[in-house]
């Protein structure tokens, strides 16, 4: 039966997407994200939905006329010649075939990102969007937290699969989550949505800290740093966090604790080591194939015994900004930082600009958790080969395409506002 649900919902949806790519656009993203045929389906776990759902978005992104260039802003365009990079220095690989498969997964997801980019053109879209990734992996935070109450945080959450299947990486994936749903729940005005969004949120925090993992405990501290220090509301959002602390760390078992006692002790903890290991072999690589780096494919024993010939073993990157020195070099990491930087700085133009127009809070609303997600995923990720996950860049889609919406608004409020002018004058003419 759940088979046949899926089926008809992602099967239909990529005939629909002929007719509404914008619809086929927010199924790729909910695919991508969540891959609900595997997590809720049993046969269609092996389907390829998410090849008939791009398939029918782009055919039909040919044909409509509701689209926009993609191509603005100074993130995306250094995401563009990121993509054209990686794609240039593949030939160059150190192991051309892993590589090449790795590079054709990362391309899709960059290309689909384009195509769902083109098809946002109004506001109400861009929510839409917002919401899917939010509801995609804040579903597995929404679960983990009543699993982590239930047991009383003796077992680790762990992911669905895909790029975040690990219990650290679904951690830093609800840290990039958790503003986007405070997002949301700041354009409500009903109060008991407001109420589930902060049992959601409230919820998706216990099950980042059920997870176990340290690197997610170093990002949250730096978001809530980031967000009290910006906050309106110092006092209020400080008295939260006591309770916080207060009410639900004591309540984590032993065991909770000597894992996170052993971020001060790393040197005698065998996967922070592990981690060192691997960072000093994607250095190495990186100045000796100096500008191009490694390759998709660089964490092989081979390669560490060359550059790291003191590691126990080879290992993953284990850090967003080693894996992309490692595989792309360090023009490679240049323009990987740089997409970040530029996707802040756009985020605080936004809320700039909220400011002077007050019928732009959402755009201030959103450039304000967008900047405290990219806060999340720099310092989680810092720990995680998470470099490739679609999260992040959705964060550099959602502000690249709202000042474009935020224009469109004022253009629209200066036409209503001449019209009254308009009629106002009129009116005064005829009764003189």
């Amino acid at each position: 039966m759940r088979d046949l649900l899926v089926m008809l919902v992602l099967g239909g949806g990529a005939l629909y997407a002929l007719y509404r790519p914008w619809v086929g656009a927010m199924l790729w993203t909910w695919i991508s994200l969540m891959s609900p045929h595997v997590s809720f389906g049993y046969t269609t776990a092996g389907y390829p939905f998410g090849m008939l759902v791009a398939l029918g978005t782009l055919i039909g992104l040919v044909f409509t006329r509701d689209r926009r260039n993609p191509f603005r802003g100074a993130a995306i365009g250094l995401l563009v010649v990121f993509v054209v990079y990686t794609t240039v220095t593949l030939p160059f690989s150190v192991d051309f075939g892993p590589s090449y498969l790795l590079w054709l997964r990362s391309f899709k997801i960059f290309l689909m990102l384009f195509v769902t980019m083109a098809l946002i053109d109004t506001r109400e879209k861009l929510n839409v969007f917002i919401a899917v990734c939010a509801i995609s992996v804040g579903f597995y935070g929404f679960k983990g937290g009543l699993f982590t109450i239930a047991n009383g945080g003796s077992y680790k959450v762990w992911g669905p699969g895909g790029f975040i299947e690990g219990n650290n990486e679904l951690s830093v994936a609800l840290l990039m989550t958790v503003p986007l749903i405070r997002y949301l729940q700041m354009q409500m005005t009903h109060v008991w949505g407001q109420r589930f969004m902060t049992l959601w949120m409230l919820l998706c925090v216990v099950a980042i800290i059920g997870s176990y993992s340290r690197g997610a405990l170093v990002g949250a501290a730096a978001m809530l740093l980031f967000f009290w220090a910006k906050g309106d509301r110092k006092a209020q959002w400080g008295l939260w966090l006591a309770i916080g602390v207060v009410f639900l760390l004591p309540l984590m078992p032993d065991a909770w604790w000597d894992r996170m006692a052993t971020i001060q002790t790393y040197e005698e903890d065998g996967s922070a080591t592990g981690r060192l290991d691997a960072w000093t072999m994607a250095f190495n690589l990186a100045n000796d194939r100096f500008p191009f780096g490694g390759g998709f494919m660089v964490w092989t024993q081979e390669l560490f015994s060359k550059y790291a010939p003191a590691a126990a073993q080879n290992r993953a990157a284990h850090s967003i900004f080693f894996q992309i020195l490692g595989e792309h070099g360090w023009l490679g990491l240049a323009l990987f930082v740089g997409i970040g930087v530029s996707t802040w700085r756009a985020a605080a133009k936004l809320i700039g600009l909220s400011r002077s127009a007050p019928e732009l809070k959402w755009a201030g609303d959103l450039g304000r958790m967008v900047q405290v997600s990219l806060i999340g995923f720099a310092t989680g990720g810092a720990f995680l080969s998470l470099a490739y996950f679609d999260m992040p860049y959705n964060l550099v889609a959602m502000i690249a395409v709202a000042p474009a919406l935020c224009v469109r608004q004022l253009e629209s409020k200066l036409r209503r506002d001449a019209h009254q002018g308009a009629l106002a004058l009129g009116r005064s003419a005829h009764s003189g």
